[in-house]
């Protein structure tokens, strides 16, 4: 907690610092503009305006703060040249008649700015599209490169452009020379006026997109044109992205032609690397397009607000399948009936809609297992004895409820990590949930305080470096640059949706298998350049859990889908119970821990499971696991891919025959049409 504070206040002081230096800088303008001081003048101004760059390229969180204000850098910049024509005004050696040029230059020069302004924004919105797209051919559309990222932001081309005038003005009150000013306030205003008028030429028929009208024939025809059947729909902001992501393998396996159906236009460029067809609709008009497409059946690995808009489509089966089950309230959500089906693991998931009761129809269950779980390897023998022990703490978040044991981060995060620290033989992989401390402020300080222990930890231990260190890190850097020069376009920083569009078109033949080869061989770099006994904290998309279930020997948690899916590896596994009940009261409260060593907050129960885990003649629960795995998971025959498959098949054929019907009854109440009468024939 004292940790967290502390760098919560080192942020507000460096703030206030910033703040504070501007502060300071217009004080002395001021100053220097009343006494008049020619030269206090021109140091509070310089200085004010080298400070407004130096924090605008290195340090944003004053200036988005005084922008909420409504003191953005366009009114800091006129206020710092209002000055200098303040001081301007008692300098004796400029005339009246230069001062008024020197003014109106200064006018038009802004009036310049607003008009680039009002043109960015033209050009924004022409550059806003009804459809966004990834791995999908746009030749057709004639769509360009974005224009330069500076003559798109008005608060860094601002400070740039100013310069030059700025800079001339303080010449011209130091030196009383009015041609200082008059050159400066020449260059600013043509920097100006010259960004406004080839921002401009965006608008032109040659760089303009094409209308909203037009890119919408071209989506549809192109539905008619690939066929879809089966989609994903997903919508969310950028820290759910993993509940879209660990779906696509399975997506990309089935049979068909698959679509991935986004909402939220940011979402498309944090969907990792796939070949499969990728459309962004934010619009509802645009997203009932889909009714008229060939498209039967939506995938669902998440709820959300938008979901329900998607659900308004007739001739679409939607199914549910999650992003992960566990014990908790969210993993059987009353939400959960609004889909045709819902697709779960196993036998498990089913016995708990049955029990929360929420209205979930048992029909309407379907049992398909978990397909994204082939990477993960099963246990091949214990560790040795002297180590090391690979243990991954895997905590999940704290949830959208204040429901007692959502997560151990708060009640035994820190003694867990204490106890395995203690035990040399332990090596400590630390992977917190991505939402960490979202909800509750708690959750994100112990987080903060496990990774100063694990980095104190790391550096008293002393561990030796392989010699060949440098070289397996060569290995690890060669292989990040290979992946990612599959995985991600080299856009430029200018770039806007529209461009990544056009450099995202239809992917290379066979780049899908090229990126998992890539992909595999990054996961090897990357284990093999970590020293043997060094604990790490694991963050971001990389290296997968999967990949961390592959490196571990043992597991701890909380009730997560985490538990569900380490149990394909059959390995030994711990939760942590801070929900204040007793052991045999929480494992029947919660299934998926059955199986599991139970920790109490006070994490006593370390030293025993490390233990167990070393020598298997102390795992009394190999069997349990054995047993428990089928009833989460289901069958290992027919294998989980299979059955995926063929549920999708059964829904979708659910689709073609409801619209069979539907044309059917349609055609049964068309009134027929009445022979012509002819009106030359005699009555």
């Amino acid at each position: 907690m004292l940790a967290a504070a502390s760098s919560l206040l080192r942020r507000r002081g460096a703030q206030g610092v910033a703040l504070l230096g501007l502060l300071l800088c217009f004080a002395a303008q001021l100053l220097g503009a009343q006494l008049p001081d020619a030269q206090l003048l021109a140091v509070g101004a310089a200085a004010g305006l080298l400070l407004d760059l130096g924090l605008r390229l290195w340090y944003s969180p004053p200036l988005s703060l005084l922008a909420r204000l409504h003191c953005d850098e366009t009114i800091r910049q006129l206020l710092r040249d209002l000055l200098i024509v303040t001081a301007l005004v008692q300098v004796p050696g400029v005339s009246p008649g230069e001062q008024v040029t020197l003014a109106a230059g200064l006018l038009l020069g802004y009036g310049a700015h607003f008009l680039g302004r009002g043109l960015a924004l033209l050009v924004r919105r022409s550059r806003t599209l009804p459809v966004v797209t990834r791995n999908i051919d746009v030749s057709e559309l004639g769509l360009s490169p974005a224009p330069p990222r500076l003559l798109m932001t008005s608060n860094r081309r601002i400070l740039l452009f100013s310069l030059p005038g700025t800079a001339g003005l303080l010449a011209t009150v130091l030196t009383e020379h009015a041609a200082w000013g008059m050159a400066g306030i020449g260059v600013t205003l043509a920097l100006f006026a010259g960004s406004a008028l080839y921002l401009a030429t965006w608008l032109l028929p040659g760089k303009r997109p094409p209308s909203a009208e037009r890119v919408t024939e071209w989506f549809t025809r192109w539905l008619d044109e690939y066929k879809p059947d089966v989609g994903l729909y997903f919508s969310g902001g950028s820290a759910t992205a993993y509940q879209a992501n660990m779906w696509l393998s399975t997506l990309a396996s089935l049979e068909g032609r698959p679509l991935i159906v986004l909402r939220e236009r940011g979402m498309v460029q944090l969907i990792s690397a796939t070949d499969v067809p990728i459309v962004c609709l934010p619009r509802v008009a645009h997203l009932m397009l889909l009714e008229h497409s060939t498209l039967k059946v939506l995938l669902h690995p998440a709820n959300a607000p938008k979901t329900s808009q998607v659900l308004r489509i007739p001739t679409l089966k939607h199914a549910f399948t999650n992003h992960g089950e566990s014990d908790k309230l969210s993993s059987c959500n009353p939400y959960a009936k609004v889909y045709d089906e819902v697709w779960v693991a196993g036998p498990a998931a089913r016995k708990r809609y049955e029990l929360a009761d929420v209205g979930v129809d048992d029909r309407d269950i379907v049992e398909v297992g978990r397909p994204q779980l082939a990477p993960i390897r099963p246990a091949d023998g214990p560790p040795p004895a002297d180590g090391p022990v690979t243990v991954l703490y895997a905590p999940t978040w704290e949830g959208w409820t204040d429901d007692p044991g959502n997560t151990s981060l708060i009640l035994a995060g820190e003694n867990i990590v204490r106890a395995l620290l203690a035990d040399p033989r332990v090596r400590l992989l630390y992977k917190p949930h991505p939402m960490t401390g979202s909800v509750d402020p708690r959750a994100g300080a112990a987080d903060a305080r496990i990774r100063e222990l694990i980095a104190a930890a790391n550096e008293a231990s002393g561990a030796a470096v392989p010699a060949d260190q440098a070289a397996r890190e060569a290995e690890l850097e060669r292989r990040t640059h290979e992946l990612r020069q599959l995985t991600a376009t080299a856009f430029r920083r200018s770039a806007d949706e529209v461009e990544r569009m056009l450099l995202q078109g239809r992917p290379e033949p066979g780049r899908a298998e090229r990126v998992a080869q890539a992909m595999d061989a990054w996961r090897a770099a990357f284990w093999a350049a970590q020293p043997e006994r060094r604990h790490l904290v694991l963050t971001g998309q990389r290296p997968d859990i999967y990949s961390c279930f592959n490196q571990a020997d043992l597991l701890i948690s909380d009730v997560s889908s985490v538990v569900a899916d380490f149990l394909a590896s059959a390995k030994p596994y711990a939760v942590a119970n801070t929900s204040g009940l007793p052991e045999d009261e929480f494992k029947a409260v919660n299934p998926t821990v059955r199986a599991a060593t139970i920790l109490t907050p006070d994490a006593a129960g370390i030293p025993g499971l490390i233990e167990a885990v070393i020598d298997p003649a102390r795992d009394t629960l190999a069997a349990d696991r054995a047993e428990l795995k089928e009833y989460l998971l289901g069958p290992a025959e027919p294998p989980s891919l299979t059955r995926f498959q063929n549920a999708v098949t059964a829904l979708a054929a659910k689709a073609e025959a409801r619209r069979i019907r539907q044309a059917e009854a349609a055609a049964k109440t068309t009134p027929t049409p009445r022979p012509a009468v002819n009106e030359g024939a005699a009555p």
